[in-house]
Order: structure tokens, then sequence, then C-alpha cells
């Protein structure tokens, strides 16, 4: 029963991030559900982008009610993604944990220093 509480917490983080930025939740899912949590690296990994799915449709549908729909403006990413996780999907298994944990800590520090330079 006190896992329950982490994961509504981990999961109310990552709904925070993607309702504010659009994006983002899983900086704070594979982290909260490695160190928090307790999942090996490569299932946090998967779990975090079957969790961003949900949270990305829910955000995108109450940016819908507000009046947005960018569906034009996405298209060209949308399909550049899909062939994107399809292919990273193929190799996943493949990659070293390591090498995963490296990618996605020089991802949040990208991220980050981008978003303290407001590049």
């Amino acid at each position: 029963m006190k896992k329950y509480y982490r994961y509504a917490i981990a999961g109310g983080l990552a709904g925070v991030a993607n309702g504010l930025f659009g994006a983002g939740g899983g900086l704070f899912l594979v982290p909260l559900l490695i160190g928090w949590i307790g999942l090996e690296e490569k299932k946090a990994f998967a779990t975090s982008i079957a969790i961003i799915l949900p949270l990305s449709i829910v955000s995108y549908g109450l940016f819908c009610l507000k009046g947005g729909n960018a569906w034009a403006d996405a298209l060209p990413y949308l399909i550049g993604g899909v062939l994107g996780g399809l292919l990273s999907a193929k190799f996943f298994r493949r990659i070293p944990t390591e090498w995963l944990h490296r990618l996605f800590g020089l991802l949040i520090l990208y991220g980050g220093v981008k978003a303290v330079l407001l590049l």
C-alpha cells in the first residue's frame, strides 16, 4: 500500500510537466521509477513511454477544449516521431543500460542548459 502513493505522486508530476510544457513527463518519471519505485532501468524507460502516451492525449484534449488545435502543425513531427519510435524500439533491448542512462542524462542536461539560457 505504501508504494501506491508514490505511484500517484510520480504520475502527478509527469502529468503536471506534460500539461505545463507539452512534454517532459518522462524527465520526472524515469528517475522516480528507478530511484523511488525501484524499477530496473530498462523497465522504467518502457513504463515511462507507456504512461506518456495517455498523458499526452489528455493534455492535447484539454488544449483542444480551450480552443487550440495543432494537428496541421504537428503532423510532420508526428510522422517523424512515429518512425523514430519504431526504429528505437527495435534497438532498445540491444542498447546497454548504462548507455541509456548516459543518453537520458545528456538529454536532461541539454534541455536544462537550453531552458536556462532561453535559446
